[in-house]
């Protein structure tokens, strides 16, 4: 009886194990599916428009591509990057950049992730590819965080998705003069809709649509930084901005929030591109060159 009960219970975990498979293949098939019908829109289908460069290496979404194609447009210059709310590490806007010779800094709050980070990089942050800071990021300490680390008061990128204070630290920063930046937007607010959240110093999101900030108002905003808004990635999280002088004719006209901006598709952020990345494949692949 024994044997029998024993038997049962292994065949009830294989087939789980074949139903959680088989799950997660069909969820993945339909968010690509998706993906693709909504790139096959005539909307998407206009010369420059960043949206059918869209990629995933390592980014959340599309913005590893994006990223990719805004600068084989522009060129870049250092190569330096800025990206603060970097996660664990594994998933993030500016990791795909380090296996094309960027450098930079991530800052978080995460004391967990950022050790894990400092353990697996540890490699690449002795050779000075890579700062990484444990911190809370406000209005108040920034400059000083960047500023300690980056030498440079020109960078080519700097990426913000801190889930919440986003515009009013990007409206504080005067250290450095990024050439493209990558905000995340709140994109329940569709132009012409300006919101922005008040600045709270400690705050911390708790999942609702208290964070950020609308497109209209970063566009606008923006616009008096200097900034073009370019494009938003397919999943409406995030707004792309490159400097007024270095867009000529390379993008999608008009600038604005109206021509632009992408709804809320956040079902579209769990889709895979090939398997979940580790720390110790990441550690040995960003130090390997060819012999």
């Amino acid at each position: 009886m024994l044997t029998k009960l024993k038997k049962i219970a292994h065949d009830l975990t294989i087939s789980l194990e074949d139903l959680t498979i088989t799950a997660d293949r069909n969820y993945q098939l339909s968010i690509h599916a998706e993906i693709d019908r909504l790139r096959g829109s005539v909307r998407y289908k206009i010369p420059k428009s960043l949206i059918p460069f869209g990629g995933k290496i390592y980014s959340q979404n599309d913005e590893d591509g994006i990223i990719r194609e805004i600068f084989t447009r522009i060129g870049t210059t250092n190569r330096i990057f800025v990206e603060f709310g970097i996660g664990n590490g594994l998933e993030n806007n500016t990791l795909a950049l380090l296996f094309d010779d960027w450098q930079g800094l991530w800052i978080d709050a995460s004391s967990g992730s950022i050790a894990n980070i400092r353990t697996h990089f540890a490699e690449i942050i002795q050779q000075g590819k890579l700062a990484v800071i444990e911190s809370f990021i406000t209005k108040a300490n920034i400059n000083d965080l960047i500023s300690a680390n980056v030498k440079h008061s020109e960078i080519d990128l700097l990426s913000i998705d801190i889930d919440g204070n986003d515009y009013h630290v990007l409206n504080a920063i005067s250290c450095i003069k990024p050439r493209v930046i990558v905000i995340e937007y709140n994109a329940k607010f569709a132009p012409p809709v300006l919101y922005c959240m008040d600045y709270a110093e400690t705050h911390i999101w708790k999942g609702d649509d208290c964070f950020g900030v609308s497109l209209k108002f970063l566009e606008i905003n923006l616009d008096r930084m200097g900034y073009c808004l370019v494009g938003c990635n397919l999943s409406g999280a995030n707004a792309f901005f490159v400097r007024k002088e270095l867009v000529v004719d390379k993008f999608l006209e008009p600038f604005t929030a109206e021509n632009h901006f992408e709804p809320a598709r956040y079902y579209l952020s769990g889709y895979a591109s090939g398997h979940r990345p580790t720390y110790q494949t990441l550690a040995k692949s960003l130090t390997m060159r060819p012999t």
